[in-house]
């Protein structure tokens, strides 16, 4: 047995209450290394003499990445504080016991070289989410480039492919105008990218957070349109660019006019006079980036995180909207998002919080600070798996199973799984306009757990290179875009709706073949069953032993033979 593969912290993100008196306690070993795990807990202020309130708990893996078995038990427990420690057994029959992070070849009894787990200090870190949000379906959209209510002809709107600079009109009220596409679609939540004012078509560099962009419409059109996504049933999440500012911003403004005498020095990080801002030099200020028009907010400051703090909210009490996507959030420190979350949720309680982080945000998803994350562990995943090859069908369920393994089990419905955005290239693209990839994709993204991210227009077929490519007129002219596409994700996300097994069921059978590029995954939730064939590779590969389930996804009997990157999904009666 390999000792140093075995890993648990007496910590919230190893022990931790999922509800009043129901805790999950999770330990780390070496994929394959043990044969069984036992969790052994007691009172830790109860003698043993007086009331024996020592249990045995069977741990079962509930997945295992390409390197560790993740074993989870779940606890109902009524104490002060918690003892325990766990018996393990390795597959030649040899057992330790590990508590306090020693091991031992005898049964501890001595509860201090147990594991603590203080019972209300855990209780009052549990992680709350807001409950609409799981496993819901979010629409990306990019204002400038989506709709418009102006006139602009098809030579304009259609160009491809696009700059920067382009002016496509797009506008809130156009988006009103498409409400009815997005729904029809199954769309439970649109995020849209910056609305607020600023020079460029993307946003991201913001003169004015209290005034939404002229081009864009009003305060009065957000209202409007958050107020009509809500009486359809959806929900609106704002871009929240809290990492930086525009040249044109008013404290910026200031600080370039009266340098060390700016009132607003302190809200920069400012390194010296005059300031260093040429193109292609790194600037002599911290910016996003090295990006000189875009100087980088000091939010220890705390006048810089008052403004923050209520730009945030106010947006929140003006137009209802229902949560922020962070940009860069992964440049601002701990302290900010603690308070952030606070000031949040005491204005709406179940707003939603979500980061842009391109790596694992494991210390940023501990209950305090987001409550999700754009998952780019999946689109990295997915890209590998199915654009570029280099990953087996095995590594793409490990991959999966890490951020399982590693994040509170509740995450598991709110992590934002995409496979491309406007800072990617379009997936369509990067297939070179394979449809049935990014079918396959549409499906790894629309049929497993999580809150998938479409895109606008990847669901009729949108193309487009990198940035600023990926950012084209959205394709409104039906003769241009992909109906049979556009058909199977409206199907896929009637079945996600339909049958909650999908993302809620749990996982009674999961497995890979890298040989025939096959993942399998059945789920089962209140006696309904439900079974996943994901073929990833090209050619057909025969299921007999499936043949005769309905599938789901074209209606009929599943003959028992999968084509080229193709789904099923197999309804068990």
């Amino acid at each position: 047995m390999e000792c140093a593969s075995i890993r648990h912290f007496a910590d919230k993100r190893y022990c931790y209450a999922l509800e009043k008196g129901h805790f999950l306690i999770r330990l780390e070993t070496k994929k394959g290394d043990a044969a069984g795990v036992v969790l052994h807990v007691q009172d830790k202020y109860l003698p043993l003499k007086y009331m024996d309130t020592r249990r045995a708990c069977q741990m079962r893996v509930v997945c295992s990445d390409d390197y560790i078995d993740y074993y989870e038990v779940e606890v109902d427990i009524d104490v002060i504080c918690l003892r325990y420690f766990f018996e393990i057994r390795d597959t030649m029959g040899q057992v330790l016991y590990y508590g306090n992070h020693n091991f031992y070849d005898r049964c501890i009894t001595d509860i201090d070289r147990m594991f603590d787990c203080p019972q209300t200090l855990r209780e009052e870190e549990l992680f709350e989410l807001p409950a609409w949000a799981k496993n819901k379906v979010v629409y990306q959209i990019f204002p400038s480039r989506f709709a418009t209510d102006k006139a602009i002809s098809d030579g304009e709107w259609y160009q491809a492919p696009i700059g920067h600079q382009a002016d496509l009109k797009g506008s809130l009220r156009g988006i009103i105008q498409h409400l009815d596409h997005i729904r029809n679609l199954g769309v439970d939540v649109i995020y849209m990218t910056p609305v607020f004012c600023s020079n460029s078509s993307h946003k991201y560099n913001i003169d004015d957070y209290y005034k939404i962009d002229p081009s864009f419409g009003t305060k009065e059109d957000l209202k409007e349109l958050v107020d009509k996504a809500h009486a359809l049933g959806m929900y609106v999440i704002l871009d929240g660019v809290f990492n930086h500012t525009a040249l044109d911003f008013f404290a910026f403004q200031d600080v370039m006019e009266k340098q060390e005498q700016s009132v607003y020095l302190d809200w920069y990080y400012i390194d010296g006079f005059p300031l260093e801002m040429e193109r292609g030099k790194k600037p002599n200020y911290k910016t996003f980036g090295y990006a000189a028009p875009m100087p980088k907010l000091n939010l220890q400051n705390r006048a810089t995180a008052d403004f923050v703090i209520d730009v945030a909210t106010y947006w929140i009490r003006a137009c209802d909207i229902d949560g922020w996507r962070l940009d860069v959030a992964d440049e601002i420190h701990h302290a900010f998002w603690k308070r952030f979350r606070r000031e949040i949720k005491a204005v709406k309680k179940d707003a939603l919080i979500v980061g842009e982080i391109w790596h694992f945000a494991g210390d940023f998803l501990e209950g305090d600070e987001w409550d999700s994350i754009m998952n780019y562990q999946f689109y990295h995943a997915v890209m590998d798996l199915v654009i570029t090859g280099h990953m087996r069908a095995s590594s793409f369920v490990g991959k999966l199973n890490f951020m399982r393994g590693n994040l509170n089990q509740k995450l598991e419905g709110y992590l934002w799984n995409f496979i491309d955005t406007h800072d990617t290239p379009r997936f369509l693209n990067s297939v070179q306009n394979d449809v049935r990839k990014q079918q396959l994709a549409a499906a790894l993204q629309l049929l497993l757990p999580g809150m998938p991210m479409i895109y606008y227009g990847d669901e009729v077929g949108m193309d487009g290179g990198m940035d600023p490519d990926c950012r084209r007129g959205m394709l409104w002219d039906t003769d241009r875009q992909n109906k049979t596409l556009l058909g199977y994700y409206q199907r896929l996300i009637q079945i996600r709706h339909a049958y909650p097994v999908l993302t809620e069921g749990a996982v009674v059978e999961q497995y890979a073949d890298d040989e025939k590029g096959l993942i399998y995954i059945e789920r089962v939730l209140d006696k309904q069953s439900i079974v996943l064939v994901f073929h990833t590779q090209d050619g057909n590969e025969a299921l007999q032993v499936l043949s005769g389930m309905k599938n789901l996804v074209d209606g009929g009997v599943f003959l028992g033979s999968l084509g080229g990157y193709e789904t099923a999904v197999l309804l068990r009666v």
